[in-house]
This record gives structure tokens, C-alpha cells and sequence, in this order.
């Protein structure tokens, strides 16, 4: 048996943490089976929906490299395939129009809550066989009333349902248009999906959903129902506990791979590992490992790795996804001849890429300014006759490498008696404009000697007009 897995988000909004990850496990469960995987856009809340939503979802499972099989489907080109579902089980007396207005609903279940029973609907309609006038009935799944459904899931274990606990469900709305267990089990059933990978949210949905299937003769997938991710108060995730759309984690300059990483390690692990590439993950998750209890998300730990990952990074890795962050500060990494060993110089310095591309910046481009508390510390005292003796000192440098600007720096520590600080600093701001960046030698070295004697008379003249 071919082994199909599916993803079908509702875009109502952008691609949220827990959705990613149930794509991934979907997807990495498909991969690992050399089956295939389905993105399915359940786009029937016309209201709701929008295409930039749609687009939102695309542009998430892109980058994070989820690629898909077949799709993405759109329920709302169904729509004809689910009218014929309904009907089919309309005339195999499986389902039945159900014309109780909201008022009687309302009414009955004021009724029994006051007896103190659940809030259901109580079947009235399902021997109903004349209309009432001017009133458009909503078609309703004539669910079994006897016997239990049984789930083996592949997360939870076997979970049992008694059929006396589930109503007569609406398939289909009185303008005609289908529910969601309608829609999700004709698509389910069409494209042969075997396993449905899915938040434990949906678990009430499950055996409605498998009794419709029942009723269509079709064979019903396998479950793996995934607890919710939490944050650390123990309530739902949402924006308030870091959590924010998959392609905001770009912008924020994470990795896709620490993203994947991170999102698979929400509720699976394999042992003490704590990096896996996408080998590994093909190679290791299975569905059955991920835990029962909910996952906790910790925006700390997702940092960690995004910095493990920026450091173990080839640089050509490196400024092809840093690439869009260089384009939005007007940098065309491309054109710049000394890329590569800016990258290497700030990588292991950098948690994101776009640290990494502001600690980048002054290298490509003139700098416009220097830090106000950097100047106030720094630029006082010597540090103006220092800058222009240490231009002296390195503008006859040849070859202009790191070794001998760093025994040039030395040698005039010592002549002047004072610590490396007091030159190494007002040369930092001097160049980069602040009073941060990497070791000195290495920072002129790539800067070049031409750029650093610029910068170098800029700051002198700048100290100048210093009170």
C-alpha cells in the first residue's frame, strides 16, 4: 500500500507554528515511506478566505523546503463532487433534510441543560418525510445510534466512541453549501489518503468523519491525532508567547533548516539528539515516537539553534538565504567582492542572519555616522593623535594583511604605553562606527587599505570638531 499523508490548511491566515509542524510531520512520514504528499487549501469560508492567505501558506511551505506531490487542490473547485456525495447519501436514506428552525434549536437545548444532559441534537427530523413551507432545511448525517467507533491511533492509543454521543451532524448548510466533515471526507476518500497526521483538536471530528466514510463504503485512513504546542504557561499557543507566522520567522532572520528542526523536536525525539538534518529526519521520525503530552514552545531554544546552525553554515549557504535581508539595506551581496570573508568573520558571532547582515553593513558601504555613547567614551583624550600616527604607521603597510596590521597596532601600543584598548576602540568606530565588531586586525584587513585611510581621516576631522 501506497502511503499518502496530506496537508489541508484553512487560508483564513498565515501558515501558524502548529500547522507547520503538522505539515512536517505529514510530509516526513510521507518521505519516509516513499509515499506521497497532498496540499489541500480548504477554502470554502468564502468570507474568511483571500488568496493572499493562500499565498501566505505557499510562500511558508516553500520556504521551508515542504515540498508537495499533488496540489495544491482547493475545495472550492469541489464543490460539484460534494453536492453528488450529499445527494448519494440522501437517496441511500443516510442522511436526511432536517427543517427545525434556530429558534426550536435554541429551545431544545435550553431544555436539556436544564435536565442536565449534553446539548444535542435530538433527531427529530429523521422521519420527517413532508417539507415545512418557507423554510430552507439543512441536510444532516444520519449518524448510527447503536455500537461504538473504535480509533486505533497512532499517537494516542485506542480511543473508543460510543455512537449514543454523537448527534446527527449538518452536512450540508440550507443554501446548499457543504461542512467541513463533509467536505474533508470526500476529498480524504477521493484522493486515497492512508494516514491522517493532525492536531488532537480534531479529535471529536474523527468518528463523525469515520461513520461518513462508513456510510460511502470507502476504507477509512489511519489516525495520529498531535497534542497542541503550548507555551510556557501552559496555555495555547499564540502571538503573545513568540509565536508568529512561519514566514515572519524569515524575516526575523531564522534558517529554514532551524526551523524544521526545531518544529520536529515539538513532541518527537530521538534520544538525547538535539540537531538532525533532513536526512536524519527522513531516516528517524516515525509518528508512533511523538509523545502524547503537549509540547512547550521556547523561543530561547529555537535561537539556540538558529545560531548552531548560522555557525556550522558554508558561507555561499549563508549569503544565499541572507540574500533578501541584504536587498532590503540596499545591499547587492552579489557585487561585493570581499562577501565571503564577511560572512566568515561575523558567523560565529551572529544568532540570526539579520545580525549577521547588520554587522555586515559598514563593510560594503560608507558609513554615516558614529554611535553617540561610542564617541563620548572613546573619542576623547589621544584618540585623535593616535588615529593619525596610526595612519602613518599602516599606510606604507605592504602586504596589507591581518598579521602585520596586528603586529602595527602592537608596535604602537607599546611605543605610546598605553593598552591595545585605547587604539583598537577609536579605530573601530573610526571604521565601522561603532565601538562592536570583529578582532581589529581582521575587520581593516578585509576592509581594505584605501577604505580604512578614508575612514580614518573622517574620524580625525570629526574629532576635530569636537568640543
Amino acid at each position: 500500500m501506497e502511503v499518502i499523508t496530506r496537508f489541508p490548511p484553512s487560508p483564513t491566515g498565515y501558515l501558524h507554528i502548529g500547522g507547520a509542524r503538522t505539515a512536517l510531520f505529514s510530509w516526513l512520514y510521507a518521505r519516509k515511506h516513499g509515499g506521497r504528499f497532498v496540499l489541500r487549501i480548504e477554502d470554502t469560508d468564502r468570507e474568511r478566505s483571500s488568496q493572499e492567505s493562500v499565498q501566505a501558506i505557499l510562500d511558508g511551505m516553500g520556504w521551508l523546503g515542504l515540498d508537495y506531490d499533488d496540489g495544491p487542490y482547493f475545495q472550492t473547485q469541489r464543490m460539484n463532487r460534494y453536492r453528488e456525495v450529499i445527494d448519494q447519501l440522501l437517496h441511500a436514506g443516510q442522511a436526511y433534510h432536517c427543517y427545525c428552525t434556530r429558534e426550536e434549536l435554541d429551545v431544545l437545548r435550553e431544555a436539556q441543560r436544564a435536565r442536565g444532559d449534553k446539548p444535542r441534537y435530538d433527531g427529530r427530523c429523521r422521519q420527517r418525510t413532508q417539507p415545512r413551507d418557507e423554510i430552507l432545511p439543512v441536510v444532516r448525517f444520519k449518524n448510527p445510534r447503536d455500537g461504538n467507533v473504535v480509533i486505533d491511533d497512532l499517537v494516542k492509543g485506542r480511543i473508543i466512541i460510543s455512537n449514543s454521543e454523537l448527534d446527527d451532524l449538518i452536512i450540508a448548510r440550507s443554501d446548499g453549501t457543504p461542512t467541513y466533515n463533509l467536505t474533508v471526507v470526500v476529498d480524504d476518500m477521493d484522493m486515497g489518503i492512508t494516514h491522517v497526521i493532525r492536531g488532537d483538536d480534531h479529535i471529536n471530528n474523527t468518528p463523525r468523519q469515520i461513520n461518513i466514510l462508513e456510510a460511502l463504503c470507502a476504507e477509512r485512513p489511519r489516525y495520529a491525532h498531535v497534542p497542541m504546542i503550548l507555551g510556557a504557561d501552559g496555555k495555547r499557543l499564540s502571538k503573545r508567547h513568540g509565536a508568529v507566522g512561519v514566514m515572519q520567522y524569515r524575516d526575523d532572520g531564522y534558517l529554514p533548516q532551524a526551523v524544521l528542526n526545531y518544529l520536529v523536536r515539538l513532541g518527537w525525539s530521538h534520544g538525547d539528539q538535539e540537531i538532525f538534518t533532513r536526512q536524519e529526519m527522513f531516516d528517524l521520525f516515525d509518528i508512533s515516537d511523538v509523545q502524547r503530552g503537549s509540547a512547550v514552545f521556547n523561543p530561547e531554544k529555537l535561537l539556540w539553534l538558529n545560531y548552531e546552525y548560522i555557525k556550522a553554515a558554508k558561507a555561499a549557504d549563508l549569503r544565499d538565504h541572507a540574500r533578501w535581508h541584504f536587498e532590503n539595506a540596499g545591499i547587492n551581496i552579489d557585487e561585493q567582492a570581499n562577501w565571503k570573508e564577511v560572512i566568515l568573520v561575523n558567523q560565529q558571532r551572529s544568532k540570526t542572519l539579520l545580525e549577521l547582515v547588520d554587522r555586515s553593513l559598514f563593510f560594503f558601504r560608507d558609513i554615516d555616522g558614529y554611535d553617540a555613547k561610542s564617541v563620548k567614551k572613546h573619542f576623547k583624550g589621544q584618540a585623535g593623535e593616535v588615529l593619525v600616527e596610526l595612519r602613518a604607521q599602516l599606510g606604507p603597510l605592504d602586504p596589507w594583511t591581518a598579521e602585520n596590521i596586528h603586529r602595527r597596532l602592537h608596535q604602537l601600543a607599546e611605543r605610546r604605553s598605553i593598552g591595545l584598548g585605547k587604539i583598537a576602540q577609536p579605530l573601530r568606530i573610526a571604521v565601522a562606527g561603532v565601538a562592536v565588531s570583529p578582532p581589529i586586525d581582521e575587520t581593516l584587513a578585509i576592509l581594505g587599505k584605501e577604505a580604512v585611510m578614508g575612514r580614518i581621516d573622517a574620524a580625525v576631522n570629526y574629532i576635530n570638531t569636537l568640543p
